[in-house]
């Protein structure tokens, strides 16, 4: 018998309650995501904005490979800000009513509610779904779109945000989606804070395909993890592709070769993400003039700014800046 997660938070009443859902028969890798990505979480000034709550039926879970002795109850949904559902090892493994109950019942009081991989076969048994586009495992989408009619079911994608309902495909993409929350609640730079400790790769856009072929950057002999650092931390700079393979120590050939293999696109597609990233910081903890944040962030112009900032985060800086700035302007 392993011991489920602890409630993790503390005694802090300001930390949002987020509560994973689980049930016989989840998804254990799902359910860990969750937990791990919440609570890795800290703020500036170190405290730890989640209680995470793993929530039961009842005290005992049957994973495909352990047993689980879940900490709280299902009444804990009626609290949490945020709840998440991770997949179901069998879509036709029937969910326990008083699962489905609580986890519609929180929806509608106005929680946030996310499922992971086959987890929206969970969330469209609720009637949640219904009328929502959604995502799930490329493998279940087809089958998820038979048995819900209802649903714009989208296989293409990492993860879709319908602002209170969200969902994502399979395995790293339920990362994807719990480090996209993070990014909503506590901005970019507790975001990327979140995808270091846990040492995976800055969240990929939700619209991304969910075939990824090529895995981040190891730490191993040839890896480019030193010069992904050094590139972030001059995003001022001008960074033509001579002055990286020169850095790199590499032919700007070999440099492309080793981009792809190892990051999975371009030198130039990558850097103009990492700017849009660092955009996001400074639209977020500063008072900059747009100007002055592109020119910050690398990209010369507020002009060639918009343009990236748009394909990437899918509106503009000053809408960003508008939703999620956290300068205190009132005085």
């Amino acid at each position: 018998m392993i011991e489920g997660f602890q409630p993790r938070g503390g005694n802090n009443r300001q930390a949002r309650v987020i509560a994973v859902v689980a049930f016989d028969g989840v998804v254990l890798g799902d359910l860990s995501t969750a937990c791990e990505v919440f609570g890795l979480a800290r703020t500036k000034d170190g405290r730890m904005p989640y209680e995470v709550r793993v929530c039961s039926e009842s005290a005992d879970v049957e994973s495909m490979h352990v047993a689980l002795r879940v900490p709280w109850r299902l009444s804990s949904l009626g609290h949490a800000d945020t709840v998440i559902v991770p997949g179901i090892n069998d879509v036709n493994r029937p969910v326990p009513a008083p699962v489905l109950r609580a986890i519609r019942r929180a929806a509608d009081r106005g929680a946030r509610v996310a499922s992971i991989c086959t987890g929206a076969f969970v969330l469209a048994a609720t009637g949640i779904l219904d009328g929502l586009r959604a995502t799930t495992h490329w493998l279940g989408a087809a089958d998820l779109a038979r048995r819900h009619p209802s649903i714009d079911v989208d296989a293409n994608v990492l993860y879709v945000d319908n602002g209170r309902v969200l969902t994502s495909a399979g395995a790293a993409a339920g990362f994807d989606l719990c480090i996209h929350l993070v990014r909503r609640d506590l901005g970019a730079e507790v975001a990327a804070s979140v995808a270091r400790l846990a040492v995976m790769p800055l969240e990929r856009a939700g619209g991304q395909a969910q075939f990824i072929e090529h895995a981040p950057p190891s730490e191993a002999s040839g890896s480019l993890a030193p010069l992904l650092t050094w590139i972030e931390q001059n995003l001022s700079r001008q960074l033509p592709l001579s002055v990286i393979a020169r850095r790199a120590a590499m032919s700007t050939r070999t440099l492309s070769r080793r981009f792809r293999d190892q990051v999975g696109t371009t030198p130039a597609a990558w850097i103009a993400r990492a700017r849009v990233r660092s955009a996001q910081g400074l639209l977020e903890t500063t008072d900059l003039a747009i100007e002055h944040v592109a020119e910050e962030a690398g990209f010369g112009s507020a002009t060639v700014m918009r343009t990236h900032f748009g394909s990437v985060v899918g509106t503009s800086p000053l809408s960003y800046r508008r939703a999620f700035s956290r300068v205190d302007r009132s005085t």
